[in-house]
Order: structure tokens, then sequence, then C-alpha cells
């Protein structure tokens, strides 16, 4: 018998999540805020202590190259954004999303993110998947919450490829 979309949706994640925790149990300190190249994006700590990302409106030329901590902040951020469309939810504003600052409560706030989001995946029935998806295209009825769940796991997935060749870059820059 053939999968549902449901199961095999729900499948694909945990596939892409299992590679995030490969890179996520091999992080450190080290790696979070580490530049690898002059035009770089990271997180830093405002006036008040908070870290948040840079930013651009636009799509900056050339594009920079982000940090580990750019990174899992822009996890986090759409993460949570798709987390609060997918609830019903008002959704944050990008600048109400904050970087947590250190290793483990970044990780634990990628994990926590993965809880909730199965707590979504988990509770989609097959004719929810054919709803209008809120986000991330705001409401365009040619793509439903089935395109929603997927764009997830492909985002999930070029972030956390891009999470480990930045670890891999640093560690072998620092042989």
């Amino acid at each position: 018998m053939p999968a549902s979309r449901c199961d095999l949706l729900r499948w694909q994640f945990d596939l892409t999540w299992s590679l995030c925790e490969y890179h996520l149990e091999r992080l450190a300190p080290a790696h979070l805020l580490w530049e690898p190249a002059a035009h770089s994006w990271t997180v830093r700590p405002d006036g008040a202590g908070r870290w948040t990302p840079d930013w651009s409106d636009t799509e900056p030329e050339p594009v920079p190259v982000p940090t580990v901590g750019w990174l899992t902040w822009h996890i986090g951020w759409w993460w949570s954004v798709t987390i609060d469309h997918a609830r019903g939810r008002t959704p944050r504003d990008r600048t109400e999303v904050g970087w947590p600052g250190d290793l483990d409560t970044t990780i634990a706030w990628l994990r926590d993110l993965r809880t909730e989001w199965l707590s979504v995946l988990d509770g989609m029935t097959e004719a929810d998947l054919d709803r209008t998806a809120p986000f991330p295209w705001q409401d365009d009825p040619a793509h439903t919450v089935a395109h929603m769940v997927a764009w997830v796991n492909a985002e999930l997935m070029k972030n956390v490829a891009e999470l480990g060749q930045l670890r891999l870059l640093h560690d072998a820059r620092s042989d």
C-alpha cells in the first residue's frame, strides 16, 4: 500500500532532521561566529545584549556568506513564523526572533522547534494538506499546505547542508 502524503512528508522531514542532528551534535562554540569570508553575515549583540542578525530587505550582491550563528538564527526565524502560520497565530516579525547567543541554548531552541513542528505534522490530515498554504506564499491558492510542508523540508535541508559545510570548512582550516 502506498504511503499517504502525510507519511511521506513526515518521512522526508525525519530524514532531513537526522542530518541536522548529525551536525548539531558536532558543533562547538568556536563554529558559531566564525566568519569564513570578509563579506559575511553574522549575529551581533545590540546595546541591550540581545543577539540580532545582519539583514537587508533586498538581496545583497554579492550575497554574504553566513556564519553558523546566522544560519541557526535563520532556521529559527523561518521555522517559528511557519509554525505561527500553521497554528493560526499571528506570525512574529523577523525582528522579534532573536538568536539565543550560545551553543547549548541554540541547539535546544532548534530541537524545541522540531518538537513543535512534529506536533503540527502529526495533527495534519490528508484533507489539511489540500488547503491553501498560509505561508510562505501569502495565501496564493496555487500553493497548498502540502507545498508548505515540502518547503519546510527543502529549506531545512538546504540550511543544514550550509551549516555542515561551514562546520567542515572551519575544522579544515583549524588543522
